[in-house]
């Protein structure tokens, strides 16, 4: 089956995801200038963190569209199970700033953005076994020390926030940090793809 249908309600349900976020910030109840803010900030820096995690994933999910043309069944169940992921990164935000950075919702936080990458990467390893190893898929892209990488520093930081919620916090966004570090390998592989298509 064709990857449209696919592509688009992963769109919509991200979409949504970032919606949900966004409808969590509240007004200030008291005060009306730059100072009502400040009880805000800790629920605001988390929100950047995670509508970071949700904008990788997104970029990744819309990257790795163009190198492949259908879906199958084990596909689509892959991808709903890392949308279904996905979708509990507000719950796990709401509930981290709620506690005041509590040691057991950091550490719920950490094992949501843990089940987030291996979900993906089991999408993309059911996605490389159905287009097959000889396609463009198969071939390494260049990210798997990200991906390697950011797994042990989820363990770690998952244990760290049973002492020390606010380091484990520093390294999950240090995670988000380094996926934002340009990775030319899929990027080139589209691009090739774009100017193939147009000759």
């Amino acid at each position: 089956m064709k990857k449209g249908r696919m592509e688009a309600f992963s769109d919509g349900v991200i979409a949504i995801i970032i919606t949900i976020m966004v409808l969590k910030i509240k007004v200030p109840e008291h005060g009306h200038g730059l100072r009502s803010l400040i009880p805000l900030a800790p629920f605001f820096l988390s929100y950047i963190v995670s509508f970071a995690y949700v904008g990788i994933y997104w970029y990744n999910h819309h990257q790795i569209n163009y190198l492949f043309s259908s879906v199958n069944g084990k596909v689509l169940w892959a991808n709903l199970f890392l949308l279904f992921w996905l979708s509990l990164i507000p719950f796990g935000t709401e509930w981290m700033t709620a506690d005041h950075f509590g040691q057991v919702p950091v550490a719920v936080y950490g094992f949501i953005l843990l089940m987030c990458a291996i979900s993906y990467r089991l999408f993309v390893l059911i996605l490389t076994g159905y287009c097959g190893r000889q396609s463009e898929l198969g071939q390494p892209l260049g990210k798997e020390w990200k991906a390697r990488l950011s797994t042990v520093v989820y363990v770690i930081a998952i244990i760290t926030a049973l002492w020390l919620p606010l380091l484990a916090c520093v390294l999950y966004a240090a995670v988000a940090f380094i996926w934002f570090m340009p990775d030319r390998g899929i990027e080139k592989k589209n691009l090739n793809n774009e100017n193939n298509n147009t000759e």
